[in-house]
Formats: structure tokens, C-alpha cells, sequence
């Protein structure tokens, strides 16, 4: 009896169960790799949610250290304090606050720190603000002081002028020339003079004769003495080719009947006036107008029958 042993089978087996173990080992370390990169994953997501939350934060910090150092700012500008340090550090936050880049967890921690030692400028500017405003109102107080005092003194000069304006026109009155003793009368062909109420007929010349009265106050030197004859349609009487002209008065240029020079030397002076008109008078009232350095100093009516 023959038997043949063939142990080629169990090979097999064991080869099988090998690769079996093998695959099992791969499969559970295939499991812990992704499982460890899960963990890793979500520590990451973590981390940047923080760094997130962190930025944010630190944002929120930049916005208030801004606001409050604007508010120093302002109060020290108006204060007439220098504001030149507040502004590099605010252009410093804003620069900070307006980068887009995301910073690390150590650039947090150190972008807090330089925010905490600014609180500690604010502080001094706090104080700085405190002895600004001491200085301002003592300013305020002394300038008021010296308002007032300087308010006083210009209400004294107001005053001053004042009298001296009033004194001055006094002086003005008194210097005036005065032209007294006015008498107009008419002088016919024959040269017979008649005063008051004359008639048409009876004047070939109109003649106004009066007084320059003596004055002491009266500065001495050349007067210019104009005669000015108003018709009854409140018109000056004038020919320019018998003498008559054009003179200031009160800024305005006035027609003259005549004119006359005077040398005035502080006496009483004569000064009489011829004036041929060459035409008719109209009946009614006359008035006669005598100037000199630009005001009235006389005036006298007289009627024409």
C-alpha cells in the first residue's frame, strides 16, 4: 500500500493568515493617522478661531486707544497745548489698525503691550489738559482785566474827543465871520439909491452893501466873500460874463451872483456889491445870500414891486 504526503496546503494557509495580519496592522494605523490628523485639524481650527477672537479684540482695543487719544487731541489743540506726540501715535494705531495681514499670537501679545504703556501717555496728557485749563482761565481772568481796564481808558479817549470835538466847534462858531448890516438897495440910471420895496423900474443896478464884523478869533488872511442873489422861484440870479461863477458848498458846486477878495486882519471890514443884471426883475421876494470858507455867514430879503 502506497501513501503520498504533500504539505503544500499548510503553506497556503499560513501565507493567507500573514497577509490577513498584515493587512489588520495596516487598516489600524491607517485609523490612528486619521485619527491624529483629525486631533491636529481641530487643534489648528481652534488655534485660529482664537487668534481670531484675539484680532478682534485687539481691533477693538485700537478703536478705543484712537477715540480716546482724539479726544486729548482735540482738548489740548483747543487748549493751545502740543499735540505734535498724540498725533504720531494715533497715525501709529491707525496704520495698525488698517493692516490686513493676520498677526501671530506674539504680535498680539506685543501690539497689547505698546496699547497698555499708551494708557499711561493718556494719563499725562490727563494732567497736562488739567494744568492747561489753570493756565487758560488765569489768561482768561487777566485778559478780561486788562478788557476792561483797556475799556475804560477807550471810553476816556471817546470822552476826550468828544470834548475836544465840542470845544473844537466852538472855536469853529467863534472863528466864523459874520456879515452884519446888510442893506440892499436899487440904484437907478441916475444913480439915486433906493431901499426897500423899490420897484422894477427902479433898479438899474442892484447894489448890497454890509459889515464884516470884528472877530479876534479869527485866524487872519484871504477870505473869499460870495454873493448869491435867490429869485422868487428859489433860483440864484448869475451871468458869467458880469462876474458871476461857481463855488463849493456842502460838496456841491452853487452859482454866485458876485464875488468879492478880502484880506481879513481880525477888523471890521466894509465890502459893498454893484451887480447889473441886464433884464427885468420878477415881482416878489428876493432873498440875499452871503458865504465865506464854505457856510452862510448872512442873509437879507428884499421885495421887488
Amino acid at each position: 500500500m502506497e501513501y503520498n504526503y504533500n504539505p503544500q496546503p499548510k503553506k497556503n494557509d499560513n501565507g493567507k493568515n500573514i497577509l490577513i495580519i498584515v493587512l489588520i496592522i495596516l487598516v489600524i494605523i491607517s485609523g490612528i493617522k486619521l485619527y491624529t490628523d483629525y486631533l491636529d485639524r481641530t487643534r489648528k481650527s481652534e488655534e485660529i478661531l482664537i487668534l481670531s477672537e484675539e484680532n478682534n479684540d485687539l481691533n477693538k482695543r485700537l478703536d478705543s486707544m484712537t477715540y480716546q487719544l482724539d479726544l486729548r487731541i482735540q482738548e489740548i489743540e483747543k487748549l493751545g497745548g502740543d499735540i505734535e506726540s498724540l498725533e504720531e501715535i494715533r497715525s501709529q494705531l491707525i496704520a495698525e489698525r488698517n493692516s490686513d495681514r493676520k498677526r501671530s499670537s506674539e504680535e498680539i501679545a506685543a501690539l497689547n503691550r505698546r496699547i497698555n504703556s499708551f494708557s499711561a501717555t493718556l494719563q499725562e496728557k490727563d494732567e497736562e489738559i488739567l494744568r492747561l485749563r489753570d493756565v487758560n482761565q488765569q489768561l482768561y481772568a487777566e485778559n478780561r482785566d486788562l478788557k476792561s481796564s483797556q475799556a475804560t481808558i477807550e471810553e476816556e479817549v471817546v470822552q476826550l474827543n468828544i470834548k475836544q470835538q465840542e470845544l473844537q466847534e466852538k472855536v469853529n462858531i467863534a472863528a466864523m465871520l459874520k456879515a452884519e448890516n446888510i442893506v440892499v438897495a436899487a440904484v437907478n440910471s441916475r444913480g439915486r439909491e433906493r431901499e426897500d420895496g423899490f420897484r422894477n423900474r427902479q433898479i438899474e443896478k442892484l447894489k448890497v452893501s454890509f459889515n464884516i464884523a470884528d472877530n479876534k478869533v479869527a485866524p487872519e488872511g484871504h477870505r473869499d466873500i460870495y454873493l448869491q442873489v435867490i429869485a422868487p422861484n428859489n433860483q440864484p440870479i448869475f451871468d458869467v460874463a458880469k462876474g458871476s461863477g461857481t463855488f463849493t458848498l456842502d460838496g456841491r458846486e452853487e452859482f454866485f451872483t458876485a464875488h468879492q477878495d478880502l484880506f481879513f486882519n481880525n477888523s471890521e471890514h466894509l465890502l459893498t456889491y454893484y451887480y447889473e443884471k441886464g433884464s427885468k426883475y420878477t415881482s416878489g421876494i428876493y432873498e440875499v445870500r452871503i458865504y465865506a470858507d464854505g457856510y452862510q455867514i448872512g442873509t437879507k430879503t428884499f421885495e421887488v414891486k
